[in-house]
């Protein structure tokens, strides 16, 4: 299945609108799956301010965020416009310290 053009565009106008954007299930204050929670809390152990997509609002950017980035999974993030990973490559990237330099925080 291919991705609409205007749902790429929702998702394009988003990763475009901050530096750095999570897309995830739930919100940052009540993440909504075990994956997100982790990935909120890296995240918020290196950053102030961040974007969040709470997926589950949205149908379209559920299913059209995957296609977006190939990859099947949620959470996904995406730093300065380019997708990074989803909770695993977060988690590794976190304990082997590369994760501030990606955000920009070392």
């Amino acid at each position: 299945m291919s991705l609409p053009d205007d749902t790429r565009q929702r998702i394009q106008s988003v990763i475009d609108s901050d530096r750095v954007v999570l897309f995830m299930k739930g919100s940052r204050q009540m993440p909504q799956c075990g994956f997100s929670a982790q990935v909120v809390q890296i995240l918020d152990s290196q950053l102030g301010e961040y974007t969040t997509v709470d997926v589950l609002q949205d149908p379209e950017i559920r299913q059209g965020i995957k296609e977006f980035s190939s990859w099947p999974t949620i959470p996904q993030l995406y730093v300065g416009g380019e997708f990074i990973g989803g909770c695993d490559i977060l988690t590794e990237m976190y304990q082997a310290g590369e994760l501030s330099q990606t955000l920009g925080t070392a």
